[in-house]
Order: C-alpha cells, then sequence, then structure tokens
C-alpha cells in the first residue's frame, strides 16, 4: 500500500495535473475515484472538508486531506522532487 492517497475524478483537469505530477516523480499512490456528484462525495468531504478534487492524503508526512491543485504539485515537488 502506498503512503499517498489521491482522490480524484477521471476527466478533471486538476486531477490530470497532479497525477502527472505524481508520475513525473515516480511516486506511488492509491487512487480512489470519487462520485461525479458531489452530494456523494462523503468520503472525501470526510477527509478533507469538502468535496472538490483533487484531494491528497499522505500519511508518511502527516498530510491529511490537502486541497488545490497547485498546492499539490507545489508539494509534491518540495518534498519528493529536487527540492527535497
Amino acid at each position: 500500500m502506498a503512503n499517498i492517497t489521491l482522490y480524484e475524478l477521471p476527466g478533471c483537469p486538476y486531477c490530470a495535473k497532479v497525477i502527472d505530477k505524481l508520475n513525473e516523480l515516480g511516486l506511488e499512490y492509491d487512487s480512489i475515484e470519487v462520485p461525479s456528484d458531489h452530494a456523494d462525495r462523503t468520503e472525501v468531504e470526510a477527509v478533507s472538508g469538502q468535496t472538490g478534487v483533487p484531494v491528497i492524503v499522505d500519511e508518511e508526512h502527516g498530510v491529511d486531506g490537502m486541497n488545490e491543485s497547485d498546492d499539490i504539485v507545489a508539494y509534491l515537488e518540495e518534498t519528493y522532487g529536487a527540492g527535497a
């Protein structure tokens, strides 16, 4: 099991941006596909307090429900990329 979990929606360009960074950095992650209807996104809401995606959880570094693709990409680069 990977330390990083990504909550995503297929076809979401913001999710794709995060997936591209995860793949670029060679990181293993678990992907959880959320329902397309925001009202049915109870799992991601429980983790992050909101229903938007993408959201990541990184147990190894104590990140519990980070949202906003730009913030996630910056975090991944700082934590796992050249800046690590």
